[in-house]
């Protein structure tokens, strides 16, 4: 089983939480799910995205407010129109970059295009994900909230990887969970590499879940890698458009469709206690309100 994470919110700008979303897949529809998003991107765009676009795929360039704003204008045109306008516009969005124009070489019409095909396409890619068994799991975190030690693995981590050890803990014995990060500069990803060892090797906790868990990260290219788009998809679309009932933070009415789909695909299991009297519920998504330890809770406030 392949986990393939990534982030949003943290750089702390517009996004009102910071969100850790992974998503899981069997290495069996792995590559029929690879094929099937490949599909609808030629048939959303008229190519793969990657030869139609000087910058990366991610899901805030896609889904901007900007986007909904003129998919919306309700221009008369055919379905049949909307990939021949959204390559087009790709296509001349190239041109111009590569010949420094400043005027939009755009028409109103393939703008429109490009925009519905764009809702299009996560729309669907969200559907082929379901269709293929895919399992969310994401931590989400106000981005106000207290920051955690940074010595220790933080408490979104620990808890994300709590409910995939669980979700993992429902299939055969013999399957195992690898991860699978989005590329991040050297030192972070050796930090993280270091505090996954130290939890995973030196805690209780960690120990019994590397049962199921292989410890040690594969870092990848995002542009290069489909399933960190779907886990960079499933990050935004939760910041922006998933809430629970203790949430205050301010939403985008337009994600929520796609947040609802999410909500459904997430892991629902159960915790035993640790006499294994009781279960406790599992939810895929969580929302972590302080992201220090009980015992630096305890520590900061008994300072003056």
């Amino acid at each position: 089983m392949l986990l393939f994470i990534d982030e949003s919110g943290q750089d702390n700008k517009e996004m009102p939480c910071e969100v850790l979303a992974g998503i899981a897949i069997a290495e069996a529809n792995l590559w029929n799910t690879i094929k099937a998003i490949r599909a609808i991107e030629k048939e959303c765009f008229g190519d793969y995205l990657r030869n139609l676009r000087l910058t990366e795929v991610k899901a805030k360039r896609l889904l901007k407010r900007k986007c909904f704003r003129i998919a919306n204008q309700k221009l008369s045109i055919q379905e049949t129109e909307l990939t021949g306008l959204a390559n087009s516009f790709l296509r001349k969005g190239i041109e111009a970059h590569k010949s420094r124009k400043d005027s939009s070489p755009f028409t109103a019409r393939e703008a429109d295009g490009y925009n519905r095909s764009v809702l299009r396409f996560v729309d669907k890619v969200i559907d082929i994900a379901a269709n293929f068994g895919v399992k969310i799991f994401a931590s989400v975190v106000d981005k106000e909230t207290a920051k955690a030690q940074k010595d220790v693995l933080r408490k979104d981590f620990v808890y994300l990887f709590e409910r995939y050890f669980y979700f993992l803990k429902t299939l055969p014995d013999y399957e195992r969970g690898l991860v699978v990060f989005d590329e991040l500069e050297k030192s972070r990803a050796q930090k993280l590499v270091q505090q996954m060892a130290s939890y995973f090797l030196g805690t209780k906790t960690g120990q019994f879940r590397s049962s199921k868990i292989i410890p040690e990260p594969f870092f990848v290219h995002s542009e290069l890698t489909t399933g960190v788009l779907l886990a960079d998809l499933a990050a935004y679309i939760i910041g922006w458009g998933w809430r629970s009932g203790k949430m205050t933070q301010p939403f985008r009415q337009e994600l929520m469709p796609y947040a609802k789909k999410l909500h459904t695909m997430q892991f629902q299991g159960v915790k035993p206690d640790e006499n294994e009297e009781k279960n406790w519920p599992l939810h895929g998504i969580t929302y972590i309100e302080d992201l220090r330890t009980r015992t630096n809770r305890e520590i900061e406030d008994l300072e003056p």
